[in-house]
């Protein structure tokens, strides 16, 4: 086990990194609960949206990476804020003046404007889950308002009414002074109209957990802080939250890095020590925005799943989480072939680099094993040269290519169909513009047709035929050979990026390409 141990935080992979954290907090003893608890957070304000599954999923590869370095049992919780008050009504959903008349009330008292669930919250914890569970991630799910409602957070927000003063100056001094004059730690819930108020509180009886505000009819009334009767302001309920289960892992978006500080400071005033976790960069839309949930400004998982695998999208998360990253559809054929890539190389790898590998850290060293004879970005630029709209043309090439392949044969190659003329579909087939060859262009193309003529039209060795497409572009004197692939792409393609040309070529055909280049050379792609 020790050497094991030793491969695994000597990979530097950042999962390991934030694992070792977790080992030296409990020293190889098993905390007095009997578990290390990682824990996720969600906002059910509004659709769940990649960043949501980001954090599942990163938390989850920190768990595997101590899982395999320690022998401490390990829990996941995904905790959803259901009980905060719905802010302001998201731009994303049907039904909005549904959702305008309950503004205020905690997300399990709006009604679900899909109309598919007992509340807005709940509609939306499900969405959560249905995914979570499909991807196959191993997590409890709790809900902020069965927590406060059962009693499970009781003893904690007991110890917050006797210590309101410590732990209400440790917010004040980061508010505006008008705030300053509503702040309290708690928010009831208005007993006239159910809403979450954000009011001045008193502390009556900090024993017996009694404070009193002033309702939305002016008259002075006293509740308990148990029982659901009240929530925590944010900053507050994470502390709370963190006390409450003993939280020893929870990572946050880089947006949150003051208020983690704030947090892990009241959970001290609580008397425990706060979670290990590290904050990640945010997502950015394709003009560079913050993604937001109530904007739907940037993909879903849905969307991400119609055109890719689960599996690419969590090398996505695992890739670069310090870096702000561009979270758009253009991201999703790179991301695929990188996982292909990782998950064939693992199998060739001595250990210590298989800890190194993300195949490891997406799968919990259980990565399996695929054959693909060809890239997603070849069988993208497949499915536009050949106009294909089904599985069944598709591989009428590609087992031309690769002899007897089929669907039986390479499952995953199938999967991948769906997905690229689902893709190609939506948005390579909109985007693609023809263009004339210029006549330097022409001259490579007419070089590229007699060379491809004198190959055996059963050629499919992408090796030699690139050969003789770097020969068509220098015998046309191109002086960079760039700009003459970037001709292949535009003019025979209309797209500006493209596959190496070998490989296409050997894919599509001889017969095909030089009909391909023929019709370039007339003109006859354009318009």
């Amino acid at each position: 086990m020790t050497g094991t141990i030793d491969l695994a935080l000597s990979s530097n992979a950042w999962p390991f990194q934030e694992a070792e954290k977790l080992v030296k907090r409990y020293k190889g003893k098993k905390p007095e609960k009997g578990y290390v608890l990682f824990e996720t957070g969600y906002g059910p304000s509004g659709l769940p949206h990649i960043g949501t599954f980001g954090e599942v999923a990163r938390t989850t590869m920190v768990m595997r990476a101590f899982q395999e370095i320690s022998d401490i049992p390990t829990r996941l919780f995904c905790f959803s804020d259901d009980m905060d008050g719905l802010r302001k009504v998201p731009s994303n959903v049907p039904n909005q003046e549904v959702l305008a008349k309950a503004l205020g009330k905690p997300l399990t008292q709006v009604p679900d404007p899909f109309g598919t669930h007992a509340s807005f919250g709940a509609h939306n914890n499900a969405r959560l889950q249905a995914f979570l569970d499909q991807f196959g991630f191993k997590y409890e799910f709790f809900s902020a308002t069965d927590c406060y409602k059962s009693g499970r957070f009781d003893e904690t927000l007991l110890k917050i009414c006797r210590l309101y003063d410590k732990v209400i100056n440790v917010v004040l001094p980061t508010l505006g002074e008008e705030r300053r004059q509503t702040y309290s730690p708690f928010l009831p819930i208005c007993p006239d109209t159910g809403e979450v108020l954000q009011v001045p509180v008193r502390v009556e009886d900090p024993e017996e957990g009694i404070i009193s505000f002033e309702s939305k009819t002016g008259k002075r009334v006293e509740t308990k802080v148990t029982g659901g009767k009240v929530k925590c302001q944010w900053k507050v309920d994470w502390a709370m939250r963190w006390d409450a289960l003993d939280v020893d892992y929870e990572m946050a978006g880089a947006d949150l890095i003051e208020s983690v500080k704030l947090s892990s400071i009241i959970r001290r005033i609580l008397g425990g020590t706060p979670p290990e976790g590290f904050n990640y960069e945010l997502f950015l839309d394709k003009d560079g925005q913050k993604i937001s949930k109530s904007k739907g400004n940037g993909l879903t998982i849905e969307e991400w799943l119609t055109y890719a695998s689960p599996e690419s999208l969590a090398l996505y998360m695992y890739q670069a989480p310090k870096k702000a990253k561009r979270l758009y559809f253009d991201v999703i054929p790179k991301a695929v072939d990188e996982y292909y890539t990782f998950v064939e190389k693992y199998h060739e790898q001595e250990l210590a680099d298989q800890y190194k590998n993300p195949a490891w850290h997406l799968h919990g060293g259980e990565v399996p094993t695929y054959k693909l004879p060809i890239s997603f970005a070849l069988l993208l630029n497949l499915v536009s040269a050949a106009n294909a709209e089904d599985k069944e043309t598709l591989w009428g090439f590609v087992g031309r290519y690769v002899e007897g392949a089929d669907a039986e044969s390479y499952p995953e190659l199938d999967r991948l169909m769906g997905y690229a003329l689902k893709y190609y579909d939506d948005f390579v087939k909109p985007s693609k513009a023809f263009r004339l060859a210029e006549a330097q262009e022409r001259a490579g193309f007419e070089s590229l047709k007699k060379r491809l003529l004198d190959l055996n039209p059963n050629e499919t060795d992408a090796e030699v035929i690139m050969t003789e497409v770097y020969s068509a572009g220098k015998d046309a004197q191109f002086e960079n050979l760039r700009d003459w692939f970037k001709a292949c792409y535009e003019v025979l393609l209309g797209q500006s990026q493209g596959p190496r040309m070998g490989g296409f070529i050997a894919l599509y055909g001889i017969k095909e390409s030089l009909d391909l280049v023929d019709k370039a050379i007339k003109g006859e792609l354009v318009g």
